[in-house]
């Protein structure tokens, strides 16, 4: 029997059988992990040990979805007053499914039924729903989609992000590959790294200037994160011919996608076209396997401001458009 036919082959439960869910608690890592590891959407941001780098900050109200003895999905989930959010302390965080047939749109209309009424009778008034864009999915996996729309969900926010297929590449314009021969010639280096103390500093100093604002993690929690997942979490610096560091970027991998997760440059790095060079050595030395890079959302204010110059930056690397959509749903 071939690996392609057996990936396919599921213990059904009964389709009668109700679907059962429950609380998450520590108790149930293990197998949320494990779930997590063999769906056919999340990606390692949703496993335990990341979502809970945070819990200090937010109050857990995942969800496990059973149906007879088999989970069929999971929820990440935060409490925000009478607000619940899939996930507070995360970009994405929809409904997690597996590549089984007991996980359809028919399935997903009825589970978000069942969540509205769980979370209602625990005193909620709404639901602020994060789904998990396609171009980190394993396999289709847009049920939710569906099912948001019968239960009329309001998208709440939407995001744009430029994202390059990789098995089909948009050059870089003209201006960067210039940038790229020219710079390359005079001695500028790429390396990963695993201290981010001088990347942080130039990344906050940066972010202050021009956002009064500060990284979203600390040094000490994306050191931490990085050490649990040193595989997934990586840093590309570019430095000069005399060691000096121009511009970095914080890399995470995940199975079918890249995603920039910061990106941060000095004058001297912006004016040798540091980043572009940085780039180019990611998409052609450390994607194999993977089907999307994703440079990150060109938004502030909940997606109603756009950053044209720094779209035009991604545009002009091969970046195209990838929506991400919030939704909202009333009790």
């Amino acid at each position: 029997m071939s690996k392609e036919f057996t990936f396919f082959l599921h213990k059904f439960a009964p389709m009668n059988t109700e679907l059962v869910i429950e609380a998450y608690s520590p108790k149930r890592k293990a197998e949320w992990d494990a779930f997590v590891d063999a769906s056919r959407n999340a990606t390692f941001l949703l496993r335990r040990d990341y979502m809970d780098y945070h819990s200090d900050r937010f109050k857990d109200c995942s969800l496990l979805i059973s149906r007879g003895d088999k989970i069929i999905a999971l929820l990440p989930a935060s409490a925000h007053g009478r607000e619940v959010r899939s996930h507070g302390g995360l970009t994405y965080g929809g409904l997690i499914c597996g590549y089984g047939s007991d996980f359809s749109a028919s399935t997903a209309v009825d589970l978000f039924n069942e969540i509205k009424a769980h979370y209602k009778s625990l005193g909620f008034t709404s639901m602020l729903y994060k789904p998990i864009p396609h171009i980190y999915h394993k396999y289709p996996a847009e049920e939710d989609l569906y099912a948001l729309f019968r239960y009329c969900a309001q998208i709440e926010e939407c995001n744009i992000s430029s994202t390059i297929d990789l098995t089909c590449p948009i050059r870089f314009n003209s201006t960067r590959r210039r940038q790229i021969r020219k710079y390359s010639k005079t001695g500028i280096t790429i390396r990963e790294e695993s201290d981010f103390n001088g990347f942080w500093n130039i990344l906050t100093k940066l972010l202050q200037e021009r956002h009064n604002t500060t990284p979203v993690h600390s040094l000490t929690e994306i050191t931490h994160l990085h050490g649990l997942f040193p595989e997934n979490i990586k840093l590309y610096c570019a430095y000069d011919a005399a060691g000096q560091l121009l511009a970095g970027t914080v890399i995470y991998l995940c199975e079918q996608c890249a995603h920039c997760q910061y990106i941060a440059t000095t004058e001297a790095g912006r004016q040798q076209g540091a980043l572009a060079i940085i780039y180019d050595h990611i998409i052609n030395n450390c994607c194999e396997g993977m089907r999307y890079f994703d440079f990150g959302t060109s938004n502030e204010d909940h997606g109603r401001y756009l950053n044209e110059g720094l779209l035009a930056q991604k545009n002009g690397m091969g970046g195209r458009g990838i929506a991400y959509p919030i939704y909202r749903i009333k009790f």
